[in-house]
């Protein structure tokens, strides 16, 4: 059976103006979205599985040791709505064991990454009925009515992703899931938790590299669609933790003084200069959950690894 996409055709942001803009702050910025083109998609699956990185394997084994707790919380006949296109270990796991799940629902904002998964976890799922939603999840989107009319829905949003956003930003992005949640829906969320400097620099520096690749390929990437002209040779990745902000800042150093030039634009570089290309917040418990009351919701439960790494949490609607 064809898979029925649900198509809000969002307004593509102005990408030049937006590098361009953030190319010109201080510290340069460039969008963590650009990470995630073919190469991008793939080098961050090898990243998921270097010893160094703890946040996929620790949610999936927080996500298998309390599967049947989680579900009892989610209920009979759950619609469950993904922001973000998952066909993951994770998103599988929760399907399998849910009780007459009513719809998958994966949002996502690229047509085809998102029609991919799709099409498979319906040839897998073919008792759940699966319904895409082209749609920017930072912003409220209508969605779709499944045949069997679901009890409640749970926003389903796995990994630490909640931590690229600014705290505004998180907060902001938590209303939009309340709102898709409605009155009597739940969120399940992984959160990455405050722990020591020295095990959370690693998993953002693994020795294998792989992180630098990707990190990189942001340059190769705009260089390939906005006809930038940056040296890949020119820069080195790094990946520091800010006390400050309980954050992850990962860079793109300049080895030498450089000129660039993007959408026409042209940008200098001194040695030593870097351009931030993202940030991955940790978080106390307390303060997590102050976000999410801001939002609308009330945590009910958190499930923990025996290190206190990480975080999945179920969240009702207020």
């Amino acid at each position: 059976m064809p898979i029925r996409l649900l198509d809000l055709e969002p307004a593509a942001n102005d990408d030049e103006q937006e590098l361009v803009g953030g190319l010109s702050r201080d510290p340069k910025h460039i969008s963590p979205k650009y990470f995630y083109d073919e190469t991008g998609s793939k080098l961050f699956e090898q990243i998921c599985e270097q010893p160094e990185y703890y946040p996929t394997r620790t949610e999936l084994g927080i996500m298998e040791q309390n599967i049947d707790e989680i579900t009892a919380l989610c209920g009979p006949r759950a619609s469950v709505i993904e922001f973000g296109s998952g066909s993951s270990l994770k998103t599988r796991l929760l399907l399998e064991h849910l009780v007459e799940p009513a719809a998958y629902v994966p949002v996502d904002i690229s047509r085809d990454r998102l029609l991919e998964a799709a099409e498979e976890l319906a040839g897998d799922y073919p008792d759940i009925e699966v319904l895409p939603v082209r749609a920017d999840f930072t912003r409220p989107f209508e969605l779709p009515q499944p045949k069997v009319m679901p009890e409640r829905n749970i926003v389903y949003f796995p990994g630490s992703t909640i931590g690229n956003f600014q705290n505004p930003e998180a907060v902001a992005l938590l209303r939009v899931m309340r709102e898709e949640a409605r009155n009597d829906g739940a969120l399940l969320i992984g959160v990455d938790l405050e722990k020591p400097k020295d095990v959370v620099e690693p998993a953002y520096n693994d020795a294998a590299g792989v992180t630098a690749d990707f990190n990189l390929n942001v340059l190769r990437r705009l260089n390939r669609e906005y006809d930038a002209t940056f040296d890949l040779e020119a820069f080195r990745h790094h990946a520091l933790f800010d006390d400050d902000h309980s954050r992850i800042e990962m860079r793109l150093i300049s080895l030498k003084h450089q000129a660039i030039h993007v959408a026409g634009e042209r940008f200098e570089l001194d040695e030593g200069e870097y351009i931030v290309t993202e940030h991955s917040h940790k978080y106390a418990p307390e303060q997590f959950a102050r976000m999410a009351e801001e939002a609308g919701f009330s945590l009910e439960q958190v499930w923990t690894d025996r290190d206190d790494m990480f975080s999945v949490q179920f969240l009702v609607a207020n």
